[in-house]
């Protein structure tokens, strides 16, 4: 592993789609950088821009990835869908950066924590389908995006096991969370290898883990990075650098 001299591990977080890396439009980005430094990893920002032998060997250099939320929608084409009216462009640079990122962690068994659109993408990556819009396709009274302000919706999900039972118990939880929400499409078949480990109550697919290793790959739908404070929120992130140090399941207290 490449970890840092001060045993903070270097965690790579791609940048959420092209045009705010170019606008230097941080403020959802950097909660996730915050949120790997109050764990105790060291964020490694991921350019969407890098030529393929400079991704390649950033991609060595890490620890772990953390796969980032985004605007944009996962390429229908990328599992065989016709696009939803309500599907939003797709990113081609980030969709090629979260790739070679995931090819190399799950080659070299290094963690991932996939999130939102990172979840999609890692989904997909392994040859899963998408739901496309969940208010046209799906009959539910829960809102899984944003409100008209902005604010990320709420709801429970219910916790089926897998690490993310194992991270929620060492967060004192059992069985159900709540947690924030902010989108549109979500996991409808699941990939080669992937174990649903949480639904929303109606059914809406709310977090997978990789079962093709013993390795720590783990997706959720929503945005543990904004929920500063929260027990499971910030559970998932220390594991995730904790599995990057090589720790397992023995956790350390957040940075200070």
């Amino acid at each position: 592993m490449a970890q840092t001299t001060d045993d903070r591990p270097r965690v790579g977080v791609p940048w959420r789609t092209v045009a705010e890396e170019t606008a230097n439009k941080r403020e959802r980005y950097d909660d996730y950088l915050d949120a790997i430094r109050h764990a105790g990893g060291e964020p490694v920002e991921v350019s969407l821009r890098l030529p393929e032998a400079q991704l390649q060997q950033l991609a060595g250099s890490l620890d772990a990835v953390v796969l980032t939320g985004s605007p944009a929608d996962v390429d229908p084409q990328r599992f065989g869908g016709v696009r939803h009216v309500a599907t939003a462009h797709a990113d081609v640079d980030r969709e090629r950066t979260d790739v070679a990122l995931l090819d190399h962690a799950l080659a070299a068994g290094k963690p991932v924590l996939a999130i939102c659109y990172g979840a999609q993408l890692l989904n997909v990556h392994l040859g899963g389908s998408l739901l496309q819009d969940i208010p046209s396709e799906i009959a539910t009274t829960i809102d899984h995006d944003q409100d008209e302000e902005g604010h990320d919706g709420l709801h429970a999900v219910h916790i089926e096991g897998g690490h993310l039972a194992e991270v929620a118990g060492q967060a004192g939880m059992r069985g159900e969370a709540k947690v924030n929400s902010s989108h549109h499409q979500a996991i409808l078949r699941p990939g080669r290898a992937l174990r649903v480990t949480a639904h929303s109550p109606d059914g809406v697919v709310e977090a997978v883990e990789w079962e093709g290793s013993r390795d720590w790959v783990v997706g959720v739908q929503w945005h543990p990075e904004r929920m500063r404070g929260d027990a499971l929120a910030e559970a998932l992130f220390r594991r995730l650098v904790n599995e990057a140090r090589g720790g397992g399941t023995t956790e350390r207290g957040p940075a200070t």
